[in-house]
């Protein structure tokens, strides 16, 4: 006969506890890990940054700091530089593009004024007006949707492409137009650029695409910038599009094109302003340090061991924030309060004279240094001496 062996009580509720308080001490264990990780991954990238080539770029606005930055990532790191090449494709078209709008605008206001005897208004200017309106009207909600895109409530400068610090403005237009990483570049065979020209059939990228309808739009591109009157009315509003970051008014040819390809020099002009404080990292591929990482501070109070400071030579400019100021006046007085600044003691300081192509053409125009900087005086009208004060 089996013997009646008692059953056990089964204490469930014991028994949960201590499942809850395993779950718990693990949770908590894991959640010490994830930090201990976190932090030793910081301390590293703190180390590393150490050890990287750091320097902070300072300038006027306007004064070619981003000019400076390309020129330093073409140098130093051209694979990287090449992989971005379509992505400014579409910013070239977005300066493009405001400079149409800022010529339409101000059309606008020429057509709306009360007309004078001294500079009445041309029928014709106000017929072709409201066309070229309709037939550039496409382009103009392309460049909106392309401006929430990479900066999205940003109202600053209508006539501008402005980005925020950190909104990665490249990465969302490769994302958004599908930009692969085989698009871009140049290939390996016969070191030709590949046929850049493919991109998704996406119907929701025409939104945001402005190629097609740059193309469809050329002849009235050409033609509106080509009228004499259009060119009258800027002149006498004192507007100098070929002089402003951004002009590409004179290549619509060549950009108006399916398989349009920026040149370098394209790169280097295309406008972009970043309204903040943005830090610009890149590793060198060629040179003396190739592995270095370099980190470029694009206006800014960080500490850093070499400040580039931009003085843009537009002697016959005023700052845009004060009219009474003169730009290169202005550059050299910055220049000399960081040069006295016993906190930058022991950094290396730089003074990189920019925009020499503006100062020969300015020179060329027979305007004379000294109307605007006095402190010139009567020293030679030419590039020579002009860098060497």
């Amino acid at each position: 006969m089996p013997w009646d062996i008692p059953a056990l009580p089964v204490r469930r509720g014991t028994d949960d506890d201590c499942l809850a308080r395993s779950v718990e001490d693990a949770l908590r264990i894991s959640k010490e890990i994830d930090e201990e990780l976190l932090a030793s991954k910081k301390a590293r990238e703190k180390e590393k940054k150490k050890q990287s080539i750091q320097i902070l770029l300072l300038g006027q606005s306007e004064s070619g700091k981003s000019s400076v930055l390309k020129n330093f990532q073409l140098a130093f790191a051209p694979k990287e530089f090449e992989k971005q090449r379509l992505v400014w494709r579409t910013i070239i078209q977005l300066n493009l593009i405001m400079s149409l709008k800022l010529i339409l605008s101000i059309l606008s206001h020429e057509c709306e004024r009360e007309s004078t005897d001294s500079y009445p208004t041309p029928p014709t200017l106000t017929r072709d007006l409201r066309r070229r309106r309709l037939s550039l009207s496409p382009l103009l909600f392309i460049q909106q949707n392309l401006m929430q895109l990479i900066s999205p409530g940003t109202t600053e400068d209508h006539y501008d492409v402005c980005v925020r610090p950190g909104s990665h403005w490249k990465k969302l237009l490769r994302e958004r137009l599908q930009l692969s990483e085989e698009d871009e570049g140049e290939d390996e065979g016969d070191g030709q650029r590949r046929n850049t020209n493919r991109r998704s059939h996406n119907p929701m990228n025409r939104e945001i695409d402005p190629t097609p309808v740059l193309v469809a739009s050329k002849n009235d591109i050409m033609a509106l910038w080509g009228d004499t009157q259009v060119h009258a009315v800027l002149k006498r509003r004192g507007v100098r599009l070929e002089e402003m970051p951004g002009f590409f008014l004179d290549d619509v040819e060549r950009i108006a094109d399916e398989k349009y390809v920026p040149t370098d020099s394209d790169i280097m002009r295309a406008r972009i302003r970043t309204l903040g404080v943005e830090e610009h990292h890149f590793v060198i591929e060629k040179g003396l340090d190739v592995g270095s990482e370099v980190y470029i501070i694009d206006v800014g109070g960080s500490r850093c061991q070499t400040i580039l400071f931009l003085a843009p030579l537009t002697f016959d400019r005023a700052l845009e924030e004060d009219p009474e100021i003169n730009r290169l006046e202005d550059s050299l007085m910055l220049w000399r309060e960081i040069c006295r600044n016993k906190i930058l003691a022991n950094a290396t300081l730089i003074l990189f004279f920019n925009k020499t192509d503006v100062l020969r053409r300015t020179l060329a125009a027979g305007i004379k240094v000294r109307t605007f900087v006095p402190s010139y005086g009567d020293l030679p009208n030419e590039v020579a001496p002009v860098t060497k004060c």
